[in-house]
């Protein structure tokens, strides 16, 4: 599959320090993640994806505005244990759908499910953040069998999907404005690692968001007008909610979920956490992190795969 192996060769590379130990695993550069980066053809068009590693696959679904890069930590640590693979949601980061392309939550669902299918994965483990918690909770109602395990970080979840403080974004998608907030960003570093850019959800975003980094995540957000257009209305796309008519379905869901969740953001509070505990007959439970925000995966990727390697027994 498109020179599988060798690029997982490459990309699963880690430096070993002298003695016993393992150096830390190397994260992509986005120099790198942009080299590694593929495109699987769907009917809606060419979704970009990145993987490194072999084995079972790993699915890694991002936040919004963001995309795959945001996974490169956690990929780099898991490596040895899965073939992980980041997709870009539809309308952001990398991928190419139709102008008029369906946006919402249960479309971006199908298309992972489409690629699953044209990748040639019978199941994978997901591990999700932000809106794509909610998209990862989709799948797992809707096509149960594709999924050996949910990994889930703050998100949608049921009512609160979007969360209330996300509708002024949402109303801003519908004025055209938010194109000029990406824009700003890759403007000034330094909006953006502030409260009023993206840096509002990270505890830390002078260590992590720096101008090739926002570069990554933004600049396809301001290119040609058709992707102006579609990275507002990815966020214009999570109305109607189609979570709370999910979950009876996810009350069946027989597989192992767990959830991490960031304890010092807005969106999305303790009780949603809870609330997904309790509906999964087989939770493995809560694990809630102090001093974190939002898009912790991205600053903590050590937490992260201690916990995908809890939950898959590796």
């Amino acid at each position: 599959m498109l020179r599988r192996e060798v690029l997982a060769a490459g990309a699963s590379l880690v430096a070993v320090a002298a003695g016993p130990a393992l150096a830390a695993p190397t994260e992509w550069t986005a120099g790198q993640f942009h080299a590694a980066r593929r495109f699987v053809d769907l009917e809606v068009g060419k979704i970009a994806y990145a993987e490194r590693g072999r084995g079972r696959a790993a699915i890694f679904l991002h936040g919004y505005p963001l995309n795959g890069f945001q996974w490169r930590g956690a990929m780099a640590r898991l490596a040895d244990h899965r073939r992980c693979i980041a997709i870009d949601l539809m309308g952001l980061g990398y991928s190419d759908v139709a102008e008029d392309a369906d946006l919402s939550p249960p479309a971006q669902a199908a298309m992972v499910v489409a690629a699953m299918d044209r990748l040639g994965l019978l199941e994978a483990d997901l591990v999700s953040n932000d809106s794509a918690t909610g998209v990862a909770q989709l799948i797992a109602a809707h096509h149960p069998e594709r999924v050996r395990s949910l990994l889930l970080t703050n998100g949608d979840v049921d009512t609160n999907s979007p969360p209330p403080p996300f509708m002024g974004a949402i109303e801003a998608a519908r004025k055209d404005q938010l194109v000029g907030w990406f824009g700003k960003q890759l403007d000034d570093n330094a909006f953006a690692r502030s409260h009023d850019g993206i840096g509002r959800g990270y505890s830390r975003p002078d260590q992590v968001l720096s101008p090739a980094v926002v570069e990554t995540y933004l600049r396809p957000l301001v290119g040609p007008d058709k992707r102006r257009r579609q990275g507002q209305d990815y966020a214009i796309a999570m109305l109607p909610n189609p979570l709370p008519a999910a979950a009876p379905a996810l009350h069946g869901f027989d597989k192992p979920v767990r959830m991490v969740w960031a304890r010092n953001n807005e969106l999305f509070g303790d009780e949603w956490a809870l609330w997904l505990d309790h509906t999964f007959p087989k939770s493995r439970g809560v694990r809630f992190v102090e001093d974190a925000n939002l898009f912790f995966p991205e600053e903590r990727p050590d937490l992260i795969a201690e916990e995908a390697r809890k939950l898959w027994g590796v």
